[in-house]
C-alpha cells in the first residue's frame, strides 16, 4: 500500500502539478484581483523552478560532496549498487544496451572494482516484468556489462525483487545476511542526490555503509548572462528530480524508513 500512496502523492507533488493547481484554484475560486495575485506567484515559482543558478545551488546544498576513489580507506567487501535509470532500451528486441540518465552508477562501481576498492558487488532493484523475462531490467543488463568488461560473475550478486529505496535495503540485508555477509566493510554506490535517503534506509535495516556518491548535478562553473537570468528547460527537469527526492525523504522520514 505504501508503494501505491506514495507514487500518487509524488505525481500530486511535483512542481509543475503544484503550478497546475494554482493556477486552477486561482481560475475557478477567485475574483479577478486575486487571481492575478496567484498568476504572479506561479510565475515566480515557475522562474524559480527553471532558474539554472538556483536549482544548481539547491542541488549543491543537498547532495553529498564528492569524493575521490583513492582516498577511500582500505578495501571493501561489498558494494552496493542501487539501480533506477542505469539502463535505456528503446525496444524489447534490443541486442544491446544504452547508457540510461543514472549509468554513471554503474561506471563508478567498475572503476571502484578495478581499482581495487570494492572485491563484490550486488546490484539492487528491479523492473517492469516482461523486462526481467527477457533478460533486460536494470540490474540484468548492469550485471552482464560489468562481466563483460571483465568481472568475474562469481563476484557480482543480484537483488531484483526491491521496487523503492526501502525494499533496496530491507532486501540487500536479507540476502547479505543469508550468504553470512551481513558484517561485512560495506560501501554503497548511488546517485550523490540520492544518498542521504538510502544511507538512512540501510541504516534502518541494520547494515553499516560507507558511502560513494556518483552522477552529480551541482557543480562548480562559471555563469554566464544567460545561465544566470533566463529559464531553462533541462534545469526545470533537474528541480523535478531534486524536488521527487526531496518530497520522498521527507515522507521515509515521517515513517521511519531512514
Amino acid at each position: 500500500m505504501f508503494y501505491f500512496l506514495s507514487k500518487a502523492f509524488d505525481f500530486l507533488l511535483m512542481p509543475l502539478s503544484l503550478l497546475f493547481m494554482i493556477l486552477l484554484f486561482s481560475l475557478y475560486k477567485l475574483p479577478a484581483s486575486g487571481y492575478k495575485r496567484w498568476l504572479a506567484v506561479a510565475l515566480l515559482l515557475l522562474y524559480a523552478f527553471s532558474n539554472n543558478f538556483i536549482v544548481n545551488q539547491a542541488f549543491l546544498r543537498w547532495e553529498y560532496p564528492p569524493k575521490n576513489i583513492r582516498d577511500l580507506p582500505g578495501t571493501y567487501d561489498t558494494g552496493i549498487l542501487l539501480t533506477g535509470g542505469i539502463i535505456h532500451i528503446t525496444r524489447l528486441d534490443t541486442d544491446h544496451p544504452a547508457a540510461g540518465n543514472s549509468a554513471d552508477r554503474l561506471l563508478q562501481t567498475f572503476l571502484l572494482y578495478k581499482a581495487g576498492k570494492i572485491r563484490k558487488i550486488l546490484i539492487s532493484g528491479t523492473d517492469n516484468k516482461r523486462r526481467r523475462e527477457l533478460d533486460l531490467a536494470d540490474g540484468q543488463q548492469s550485471r552482464a556489462l560489468l562481466i563483460a568488461w571483465g568481472v568475474p560473475a562469481g563476484d557480482i550478486y543480484l537483488e531484483e525483487e526491491s521496487r523503492n529505496t526501502r525494499e533496496n535495503a530491507l532486501l540487500s540485508a536479507g540476502l547479505l545476511k543469508d550468504r553470512a555477509m551481513e558484517n561485512d566493510k560495506l560501501l554503497l554506490i548511488t546517485s550523490a542526490f540520492h544518498l542521504r535517503r538510502a544511507a538512512g534506509c540501510f541504516e534502518k535495516a541494520g547494515l553499516q555503509v560507507d558511502v560513494f556518491p556518483c552522477d552529480f548535478y551541482g557543480g562548480r562553473f562559471s555563469y554566464t548572462a544567460k545561465r544566470l537570468l533566463a529559464p531553462d528547460g533541462q534545469a526545470l527537469g533537474n528541480f523535478t528530480l531534486l524536488w521527487h527526492e526531496l518530497v520522498g525523504y521527507a515522507i521515509y522520514t515521517l515513517m521511519g524508513y531512514c
